[in-house]
């Protein structure tokens, strides 16, 4: 195919970002926030004492699980890899005990208060706290994993201290600059000049509140871009494939419920969770989408992109904000202790189009499954895009260089088909016509 073929073709096709009718595999990392009442809610088993590693041996629910999204129907999520007991234990002794330490591996797998997948690693950050005794130089624990295989790739424990600031309502990896952003917790941060020395301020010279962050995952040093401090309740944070950035809050839930199942305020208005958008560059948040009309509850959450389908986000949330009727009538925190019976912790799979702020709910995740991060599975061959030059599988900045270094290549012979704005001459400015026909939804 010639270049004046190529681009002649590319002028004239906007892209089709289409996902597959094909199901969608999505995995996560799991994050257990349901009520543990420890009497009938235990999920460890306890497999035998290991001679030759001298340790016990529990398999857990933690791990990295799989579910398929067709239509509005959501498999029950499956550990992905399963771990087999009679793989490494029979006839009351350990048969392997390799496996038997990647099994108890899996107890280690902690994401509360964030996990991302970049490339083929997951990093998982769990955080304790002081009060269970924990010395504030050591309040983090990350420990990083393969993503196919669950393998634990740590060398030694790595624990970080409270300064590090590592508590995020989510992080993900940038396909357009391989870096990973999150929208991360800063404690005690210092407050611009311009708040301070405004002769109306008064109060401490420090805050705390969320900002947009990049993160080196080998030294796990966040370094911030938001100019000040978001304090909004974040639960999500995710990238697509075009580099744009969004987040989802929790939502009240003081409103009605209409025919459509979303929940209205009194003046007929869509209530609950909120889709916000963030410049990267600048940290700065540059859209509120509004409200969403479902009402999720302010604990961790996830959300994810396909690399094929940028405009649509896959939202792992739950089903209801945590309130509704008591035994008096009232409407009031759902009780804890009755979390089975009354659907406090039961969650959802929602898709968000993240052009418009339409929300819809797929469908309840059984056994209230919730991730501390999510991925969609996707092969090494991706199915063609239009405009997708470098052969990637999506559009991005990638393709646009491609483009343009093409159209600059000073070859006199294309110069009208490569003149894309009509100013006799090839520029910048026709491969901004080209980005922007590459870009069209």
């Amino acid at each position: 195919m010639t270049k004046k073929f190529t681009l002649a073709m590319l002028a004239v096709m906007a892209v089709s970002m289409v996902a597959s009718a094909d199901p969608i595999k999505i995995k996560g990392v799991y994050n257990n926030n349901r009520y543990d009442d420890h009497a009938d809610h235990w999920y460890s088993t306890y497999v035998g004492w290991n001679y030759a590693l001298e340790k016990a041996i529990f398999v857990v629910e933690n791990g990295i699980y799989a579910m398929e999204v067709e239509g509005n129907s959501v498999t029950t999520p499956v550990k992905e890899p399963d771990v087999v007991i009679s793989d490494f234990f029979a006839n009351g002794q350990f048969t392997n005990n390799d496996l038997a330490l990647w099994a108890s591996n899996f107890n280690l797998m902690h994401g509360n208060s964030g996990a991302v997948k970049a490339g083929n690693v997951i990093t998982t950050v769990m955080s304790r706290t002081e009060s269970e005794g924990v010395d504030s130089t050591n309040i983090f624990a990350v420990r990083k994993w393969d993503a196919q295989t669950g393998d634990l790739l740590n060398a030694s424990n790595e624990y970080y201290p409270k300064t590090a600031c590592l508590e995020s309502a989510g992080m993900a990896q940038n396909p357009i600059d391989g870096k990973v952003y999150g929208l991360f917790y800063l404690t005690d941060v210092d407050l611009p000049e311009e708040i301070v020395n405004d002769p109306d301020f008064f109060g401490d010279n420090t805050d705390s509140g969320y900002a947009i962050c990049t993160i080196d995952l080998e030294t796990m040093e966040i370094s911030p871009i938001t100019p000040g401090l978001y304090y909004e309740n974040f639960v999500t944070f995710a990238i697509n494939a075009q580099g744009r950035a969004f987040a989802m809050t929790s939502g009240a839930s003081a409103g009605y419920e209409g025919e459509d199942g979303k929940i209205y305020d009194i003046n007929g208005n869509l209530a609950g969770a909120h889709l916000m958008e963030f410049d990267l560059e600048s940290g700065l948040m540059t859209k509120d989408w509004g409200a969403t009309g479902y009402c999720s509850q302010a604990k961790r959450q996830s959300a994810c992109f396909s690399k094929k389908n940028p405009g649509k986000m896959y939202w792992n949330g739950f089903y209801n904000s945590g309130m509704g009727y008591n035994d008096y009538g009232n409407w009031a925190p759902l009780p804890d202790n009755n979390w089975k019976n009354n659907g406090k912790y039961d969650t959802a799979l929602y898709e968000v189009d993240v052009n418009t702020g339409e929300t819809a709910r797929i469908a309840k995740i059984d056994n209230r499954f919730s991730f501390a991060c999510m991925w969609v599975e996707e092969g090494d061959d991706p199915a063609p895009v239009v405009g997708d030059v470098n052969g990637d599988g999506f559009v991005n900045s990638t393709d646009i260089t491609v483009l343009y270094n093409w159209l600059l290549a000073n070859d006199d012979t294309y110069m009208v088909n490569g003149d894309q704005d009509g100013d006799g001459e090839i520029t910048a400015g026709d491969v901004t016509v080209v980005y922007n026909i590459l870009m069209t939804d």
